[in-house]
């Protein structure tokens, strides 16, 4: 999850050489570099679905493709975020009336082995261990929450777990004392915000918090690209070079699903106005 903005500059090398001394010169030209120009958003044709959750069984979520990050309870979460991430807690998450809520509420759970002196709860959903996947387009359609303090995520991470070596891609940010602004990132080991070189973008939705929409991202071999109803506002093109620290996406990544209070995005809280949730109608990933 970004903390801090800016924007790349994509650089292209071409390069031809000719050679030989008869009339036809003989000319090879590199691979060509795909265009810089943001793709139309949507669903790539003939891209079919192979992983989704449609949210239609009340209770829990559905454990066979749902798991959830508690690890840093104890400890404090990072960014100097206040939730404790509570694990199979209807009160926190929850499948309702087609719909999945992860809910934040103001209290302290002070009785579970691994609290850390958090006044607020809240729930991290991921598919890490169920399923994880190396290009899709996967759309996720959301209302989000809009009290102070509020920092739900839409997100993706690496499955050989080094952050941000292994890569990052931030599919929605969206923090309440910005209730219209949506943040895209995409971070590796050469673009991130410990290095003072994040690759993230601001889209406005001015209605995020009083209606759902779709958030996206388009992964291919090419780039990844962040877009929400069918309109792509963040991307970054594979460079071919070989280089990790620029391009980790050849690999697996698996999602994530939060709600984080307060922290240094997040900012300050009010507690006169939770509990808030995040409502996800569905989850549903494409691949070519």
């Amino acid at each position: 999850m970004m903390r801090q903005a800016a924007l790349m500059t994509a650089v292209v090398l071409l390069c031809a050489c000719g050679g030989g001394s008869s009339a036809t010169a003989q000319v090879a030209v590199a691979p060509a570099t795909p265009s810089s120009a943001l793709p139309a958003g949507g669903r790539p044709a003939g891209w079919n679905l192979a992983w989704s959750d449609e949210f239609d069984v009340d209770g829990l979520p559905d454990a066979a493709k749902w798991d959830y990050d508690t690890a840093n309870n104890k400890a404090g979460w990072f960014n100097h975020e206040l939730q404790y991430y509570a694990r199979g807690r209807l009160e926190n998450s929850r499948v309702s009336g087609g719909k999945l809520i992860i809910a934040a509420r103001k209290e302290a759970l002070a009785t579970m082995a691994d609290y850390g002196g958090q006044q607020y709860t809240s729930a991290r959903l991921v598919t890490r261990g169920k399923a994880s996947w190396t290009y899709a387009f996967i759309e996720v359609r959301a209302k989000l929450p809009c009290g102070l303090g509020t920092w739900p995520a839409i997100w993706m991470l690496g499955t050989k777990g080094g952050w941000p070596v292994d890569g990052e891609i931030d599919i929605m940010e969206h923090v309440g004392h910005k209730p219209a602004e949506i943040l895209g990132s995409i971070y590796t080991g050469a673009q991130n915000w410990p290095k003072g070189t994040p690759n993230t973008t601001a889209t406005t939705v001015a209605d995020a918090c009083g209606a759902f929409h779709n958030y996206q991202l388009t992964w291919s071999a090419e780039r990844v690209v962040v877009g929400v109803d069918d309109r792509n506002y963040i991307q970054l093109l594979n460079p071919k070079d070989g280089d990790y620290q620029k391009w980790p996406f050849s690999s697996p990544q698996y999602l994530l699903l939060n709600l984080a209070i307060g922290g240094d995005l997040g900012g300050v809280v009010d507690d006169a106005g939770l509990p808030q949730q995040m409502e996800v109608e569905y989850v549903r990933v494409y691949q070519p």
